[in-house]
């Protein structure tokens, strides 16, 4: 395994286990998130990687330690741990299908929704739609509505579980346009099984395997290696569609 870890981290998951029933999940995952661009979690289905970041979030039991910026947040209520810097999207987009796409923004902006100036910057398409219900929305929607909402917040880092799941070529475009010019200023660990959208935006990768860390690396040299790629994930990049 690369054991090289960034020497400048935002985020710190050391020997983090997670149990469920008689099933031992994540078994002492460790690894670091930079400070800084979007650090891919990567593995086949049912290794752990929502596991992991429901765990980091508060969501899952778990033993081990986890820093934000130095400090330990293991011990935190999922509230207090959003309060502390941590946005979560997590892969069913959770929009509130009865309310408008405004009043879904206005949950956590009351005073700017829709109008507020990210908003504008990164998802024109919400404002033309603020009045429509976002139940009645494509799926490609509902998730911009739920990066929005996640993004009118301060984060000091973004958990992004499987943004892309189920939408067509050109919305993962978008969708990886947003994380991209987000990741500027926002690092993101993202879940993501696209490796051409991996490719795309991602500095550094996470492999899981079994609920263990068996890699970590600059994501460019993983892509570039389809033999390590075929070893550690069991796909081909050739094989995936285009971001």
């Amino acid at each position: 395994m690369n054991d090289s870890r960034p020497t400048e981290a935002v985020l710190s998951v050391d020997d983090l286990h997670v149990h469920y029933g008689g099933s031992h999940i994540l078994q002492g995952v460790t690894f670091d998130v930079p400070a800084t661009g979007v650090t891919a979690l990567l593995g086949r289905n049912g290794v752990g990687k929502t596991t992991t970041l429901k765990a980091i979030i508060g969501l899952a039991p778990r033993t081990g330690r986890i820093t934000l910026r130095g400090n330990e947040i293991q011990t935190m209520r999922t509230s207090r741990i959003v309060r502390s810097g941590i946005g979560y999207v997590p892969e069913d987009r959770e929009v509130f299908g009865g309310l408008t796409v405004d009043e879904n923004l206005r949950l956590v902006d009351p005073e700017h929704g829709v109008d507020a100036p990210v908003v504008a910057q990164l998802f024109p398409d919400l404002v033309g739609r603020r009045d429509q219900r976002a139940g009645t929305l494509s799926g490609g929607q509902q998730q911009m509505v739920s990066l929005a909402r996640v993004l009118l917040r301060r984060n000091e880092l973004l958990l992004i579980d499987e943004p892309t799941k189920g939408l067509a070529p050109k919305l993962v475009t978008e969708v990886a346009e947003v994380l991209a010019e987000v990741s500027r200023t926002t690092p993101i660990l993202l879940v993501e099984q696209n490796l051409p959208l991996v490719r795309r935006i991602a500095d550094q990768v996470v492999v899981i395997d079994a609920g263990r860390v068996v890699h970590r690396g600059e994501a460019a040299a993983l892509v570039a290696d389809p033999a390590r790629t075929r070893e550690l994930l069991g796909v081909s990049l050739r094989r995936e569609g285009a971001a």
